[in-house]
C-alpha cells in the first residue's frame, strides 16, 4: 500500500518532483526521463508511469528554461520509438512460443488469424490513438506483436505516433504549463488525462458491441 502511494504521489505531483530532481542532479534528469518513457511503453508489466502528465510538466519546465526543448524532444521520441520496438518484439517472441503448440487447448487459431487481420488493417490507427491512452499505449505494441503485425508497417506508425504523442504534449506543455490558473489545477488536469482518454475507449468498446450484437440479431 506505501509503494502504491507513493507511486500515486509521484503521478499527481510529477511536476514537484521532477523540479525537485533537476535541481538535485541536473543533467541526469535526461537519463531518468528516458528510462520512464522507455520503460513505459516498452514493458507490458509496467503500463501504470506518468507518459501524458510527465510530458506535459517537461513542457513546462522548458518553457522557463530549466530543461532545454531542443535536447529533451528528440531524447523522449527516441525513449517512446525504441520502447515500443522493444514491447513490439517481446509481443512476437512470446506469441511465437504461444503459437507453437497448436496442438494445444491454448492456442486458438481462428482468434490468432483474426487478431493479425485486424492489426493489418487497423493496426496503425490503433497504435497512433493509443499513444495518447494510458495502459493502451504499453498494450498495443505488445498485442501488435503477438498479433505479428508486419515490422515494417508497425514502424512507420510507431514513429509517427510518438512523434505526435512527444512533441505534441511537450509543445502544448510548452506554451500553456506556466499559466498561473493551469498550474492552479494541474492536478486536475493530470486526472483528466488519466481518465478523460480512458473513459472514451470504454465509450468506443460499448457502442462497437452493441454494433455487433445488432448485426448478430438482424442476420
Amino acid at each position: 500500500m506505501e509503494i502504491a502511494a507513493q507511486l500515486l504521489d509521484f503521478v499527481l505531483h510529477v511536476d514537484r518532483h521532477l523540479e525537485i530532481f533537476v535541481s538535485q542532479y541536473g543533467m541526469w534528469v535526461y537519463a531518468l526521463l528516458f528510462l520512464i518513457i522507455f520503460v513505459e511503453t516498452g514493458l507490458v508489466v509496467m503500463p501504470f508511469l506518468p507518459g501524458d502528465s510527465l510530458l506535459f510538466v517537461v513542457g513546462a519546465m522548458c518553457g522557463v528554461g530549466l530543461m532545454e526543448y531542443s535536447l529533451v524532444v528528440p531524447l523522449l521520441l527516441a525513449a517512446a520509438v525504441l520502447g515500443n520496438q522493444t514491447n513490439y518484439t517481446l509481443g512476437r517472441y512470446f506469441g511465437a512460443r504461444v503459437f507453437q503448440w497448436q496442438d494445444s487447448r491454448f492456442f486458438n487459431k481462428a482468434a490468432f488469424d483474426q487478431a493479425h487481420a485486424f492489426y493489418e488493417r487497423y493496426g496503425g490507427i490503433t497504435l497512433v490513438a493509443a499513444r495518447f491512452m494510458p495502459f493502451a499505449r504499453t498494450f498495443a505494441p505488445f498485442v501488435g506483436g503477438v498479433a505479428n503485425m508486419t515490422r515494417a508497417k508497425f514502424t512507420f506508425f510507431d514513429v509517427l505516433g510518438g512523434f505526435l504523442w512527444v512533441v505534441g504534449i511537450v509543445t502544448v506543455g510548452y506554451f500553456f504549463g506556466n499559466i498561473p490558473w493551469v498550474k492552479q489545477h494541474l492536478d486536475k488536469i493530470i486526472w483528466a488525462m488519466i481518465f478523460v482518454p480512458g473513459l472514451l475507449v470504454l465509450i468506443g468498446a460499448w457502442r462497437a458491441r452493441r454494433a455487433a450484437v445488432s448485426t448478430a440479431a438482424k442476420h
